[in-house]
C-alpha cells in the first residue's frame, strides 16, 4: 500500500545471502544447520523479512515514485495508470504551449527593452556630453581662479620671504651682539672671581701659617715646661729617695748599736730601763705624779699597837 493508501502488486526478484562478515556468516551457517531437515522454515523467515521491509519502504512512497521511469500497466478492473499516462501527456502538451508563449513574450519584451535601452543610452550620452561640457567650463574657471590665487600666493610668499630674511638677519646680528656682551660679562665676572679667590686664598694661607707658627711656639713651650717639670720631679724624687735611704741606713746602724747594748746590759729589760733613764722618763713620771697630787690634803693613817691616831 502506497502513501495514497493504494494497493498494487509489485513484481520483484530478490537474491538472498549472508552478509560478508564473520559473525553474519556464522549466524547464517547456524540457521541452515538447525533447519537442514525442513527448508520451508528458512523460506518463511526470509519471506517474512522481505515482505515486512518492502511494505515499510513502499508505505513512505507515492505511486508515481514507485513506478517512476517504468512502463505502467493497469491490472484488470483498474484505469489508474492509463489516466496517469493521459495526465502526463496533457501536462506535457500544456507545458509546451506555456513554454512557447513565454518564449514569444520574452522575445517581445526583450525587443522593447532593447529599443528603450537604446533611447536611454542616447539620452544619457547627450546628458553626459552636456554635463561634461559644463564640467569642463567649470574646471577651466576653477583652474584660472586657482592660477590667479597661486600667483598671488607666490608674490606674497616672495615678499614674506624677503621680510623674513631681513628680520632673521637682524635677529642674528642682535643675537651675536648679545652673545658677545654675555661673553664679555662672563669674562669680567670670572676675572673678578679669580681676583677674590686669590685674595681669599692668600689671606687663608697667611692665617694658616700664623696659626701654625703660634701652635709650633706654644707646643715647644709646653714641651719645655713638661721637660722642666719632669726634671724637677726626678730631682725631688732622687733627693727624697736618698734621704730615706740615709735614714734607713741610720736606723739600721742604730739597731745594730742597740743590739750590742742589749747584749752588754744583759737583756731587753735592762736596755728598756737604760733608755728610760737616758730619756729622763723616771723624772717625768715623778713630776707628773707630783703635779697630780699637788693641792690635795691626804690623810695618812698609821697603826701602832692597835691604836690609831690621826
Amino acid at each position: 500500500m502506497t502513501m495514497e493508501k493504494l494497493q498494487f502488486s509489485l513484481p520483484a526478484v530478490f537474491t538472498i545471502g549472508a552478509d560478508n562478515e564473520m559473525e553474519a556468516l556464522k549466524d547464517y551457517a547456524r540457521l541452515l544447520a538447525e533447519n537442514s531437515d525442513d527448508k520451508s522454515n528458512v523460506q518463511k523467515i526470509v519471506k517474512g523479512i522481505i515482505e515486512g521491509e518492502t511494505r515499510v519502504i513502499v508505505s513512505s512512497m507515492s505511486m508515481e515514485e514507485v513506478f517512476k521511469e517504468r512502463q505502467l500497466q493497469d491490472t484488470p478492473g483498474s484505469e489508474y495508470f492509463s489516466i496517469l499516462s493521459k495526465k502526463a501527456h496533457e501536462g506535457a502538451l500544456n507545458q509546451a504551449k506555456i513554454d512557447v508563449a513565454e518564449a514569444r513574450m520574452k522575445g517581445e519584451i526583450g525587443e522593447a527593452e532593447k529599443k528603450g535601452k537604446m533611447k536611454q543610452e542616447i539620452s544619457k550620452i547627450d546628458a553626459d556630453t552636456a554635463v561634461l561640457e559644463t564640467k569642463r567650463k567649470a574646471e577651466k574657471a576653477k583652474a584660472d581662479s586657482e592660477l590667479m590665487n597661486r600667483q598671488t600666493e607666490l608674490d606674497a610668499s616672495v615678499q614674506i620671504s624677503k621680510i623674513t630674511t631681513k628680520r632673521q638677519t637682524e635677529m642674528k646680528d642682535a643675537e651675536l651682539q648679545k652673545q658677545v656682551e654675555s661673553k664679555r660679562a662672563e669674562t669680567e665676572l670670572e676675572r673678578l672671581r679669580a681676583s677674590e679667590v686669590t685674595k681669599s686664598k692668600v689671606a687663608r694661607e697667611s692665617a694658616q701659617e700664623n696659626a701654625d707658627a703660634a701652635y709650633y711656639t706654644e707646643q715647644k713651650a709646653a714641651d719645655a715646661r713638661l721637660y722642666k717639670h719632669k726634671m724637677d720631679a726626678d730631682a725631688a724624687s732622687d733627693a727624697a729617695l736618698y734621704k730615706q735611704k740615709r735614714e734607713a741606713e741610720g736606723i739600721l746602724e742604730m739597731s745594730k748599736a742597740y743590739g750590742a747594748l742589749i747584749d752588754v746590759l744583759g737583756g731587753p729589760q735592762a736596755f728598756l730601763q737604760f733608755r728610760m733613764m737616758e730619756n729622763g722618763t723616771y723624772e717625768k713620771l715623778a713630776k707628773a705624779n707630783g703635779d697630780a697630787i699637788r693641792g690635795l690634803s691626804p690623810k695618812i693613817s698609821s697603826w701602832n699597837t692597835g691604836e690609831c691616831r690621826s
